[in-house]
Parts: structure tokens; C-alpha cells; sequence
């Protein structure tokens, strides 16, 4: 039971704070609550950037995610099915953008996005994140095409299927739970995603992460609290739908 309730501490504190945070409209010291309370810093945040910042945002997350299932679906089947030479090299250089600490990683593609005249746009922010979702595409693909029988595919194409409608009527159609899992974290992974958006957007890509980062240098914790809040709503919704159908 103590347990329990630790985990229940651990997991709820920060947020019971965050709640607070974001109906205080004055909190001095020493109180332990706020002296006033009201929805003045909701109202300013959705009469602000805040809308701004959460569509561009889900653009963003949107388009990583299309491309990066585009480019690692066929990769993953490929590493799947076929004997690729240096296949455990090939999985290790798309690991290793976790290997490292992002910082680095980071500044050093901004360097190049620069050169070529990408930054401050979204397509270089598009890029800067299809760095880190590639990890997870390439590699929740790969196991879960790994988990399709080959068997079912060899005896499509002894019964006269060819191998690119094989493809499309077996190991695709078997792994589209997989897909949009695989599709949901990415998604998820990028519109959280803080530092490559920072490097590369700012000043001129304005997405929810920077807006809170904005507001919490200009010690608008309230704004930043419930611009915090408002990020947990898209994984809150999509892990119970991840949950629930699939």
C-alpha cells in the first residue's frame, strides 16, 4: 500500500502542480496556495500564439510521420526478409542518434540545414526531427515484420501472386497495427520534440515545446503550465486509442 501510494506521489505531484500553476492568479510567498484563482492566463493563452504554435506543431508531427513510415516501412521489410550484408551495422547507425546526447547531434545537422539554407523553415524542422523518429520506425518496423510468418508469403506466391501484390495483401496488411503504432509514437515524439525545433525554427517556427520554453524564461509559469498541460492531451488521447483498438 505505501507503495502505491509513493507511485501515486511520483507520478501525480508535478502535475497537481501544473494544475495549480495554471488557475493561480496570484501566489506569493509564504502562502502554500494561490490567494487568487480564475481562468485569466487560460484566456491570454488561447488569445495568444498558443493556437499558432499547436497547429504548426501537429503539421510538423504529421508530416515527420508520413515520411519517416514512407522511407523505413519498405527499409524495415527489407532488413526483415532478406539477408542485407552488415545488417547489425545498418540498425547500429540508426540507433545512433539515441547513442549520443541530442545536443551535439543536433547542432551539428543544424550547421548543415544552415548551409543549404533550411533554418528557419519548416522543412529543415521536418528534417531535424526525422533524425530522432527514424530510430523508432526502422526499428519497431523491423520487429514486427519479423513477427509475420514468411511461410504465408511463400505460399501467395506459389499460388501465382507476385511479389509486390504479396507484399501489399500479406506482411503490409499483418503489420498495420504495427504501422500506426509505429505511427503514434513518432507522432507523439515530435510534437514533444524541443531541442532540434529550437535550434533550427527559432525564431521564425513556433511549435508548443518552444512556446512553453518562451514562457518559462519570461517567468510566465502559468503559461507555461497549461501550455504543459496541453501537451499531454494528444499522448493521453492516442495511448488510450493505441490501447483500446489495437
Amino acid at each position: 500500500m505505501l507503495l502505491v501510494v509513493f507511485a501515486a506521489f511520483i507520478v501525480f505531484g508535478p502535475l497537481s502542480g501544473l494544475v495549480i500553476w495554471s488557475v493561480a492568479e496570484k501566489w506569493y510567498w509564504p502562502h502554500l496556495l494561490p490567494q487568487q484563482v480564475g481562468t485569466f492566463y487560460w484566456e491570454k493563452v488561447f488569445q495568444g500564439r498558443m493556437v499558432q504554435a499547436l497547429e504548426v506543431g501537429v503539421l510538423i508531427a504529421l508530416l515527420v510521420t508520413a515520411l519517416s513510415l514512407v522511407c523505413t516501412v519498405p527499409l524495415a521489410y527489407v532488413l526483415a526478409r532478406y539477408n542485407v550484408p552488415f545488417k547489425p551495422v545498418v540498425l547500429m547507425v540508426f540507433m545512433l542518434p539515441q547513442a549520443f546526447p541530442q545536443l551535439p547531434v543536433f547542432v551539428n545537422a543544424t550547421v548543415f540545414l544552415y548551409r543549404v539554407n533550411l533554418a528557419g523553415k519548416v522543412p529543415g524542422v521536418v528534417l531535424i526531427h526525422m533524425v530522432g523518429a527514424l530510430v523508432y520506425a526502422v526499428w519497431t518496423m523491423t520487429a514486427v515484420f519479423k513477427s509475420i510468418p514468411v511461410s504465408l508469403e511463400e505460399a501467395a506466391i506459389n499460388l501465382g501472386a507476385s511479389r509486390v501484390r504479396t507484399f501489399l495483401n500479406i506482411p503490409l496488411r499483418l503489420a498495420l497495427p504495427g504501422i500506426i503504432s509505429s505511427g503514434l509514437l513518432i507522432f507523439l515524439y515530435s510534437l514533444d520534440e524541443f531541442t532540434g525545433t529550437l535550434l533550427v525554427g527559432s525564431p521564425f517556427v513556433l511549435t508548443l515545446p518552444v512556446f512553453m520554453y518562451n514562457a518559462s524564461q519570461g517567468y510566465e509559469l502559468p503559461v507555461a503550465s497549461i501550455t504543459a498541460l496541453l501537451l499531454m492531451v494528444p499522448g493521453i488521447v492516442l495511448l488510450v486509442v493505441l490501447e483500446r483498438y489495437l
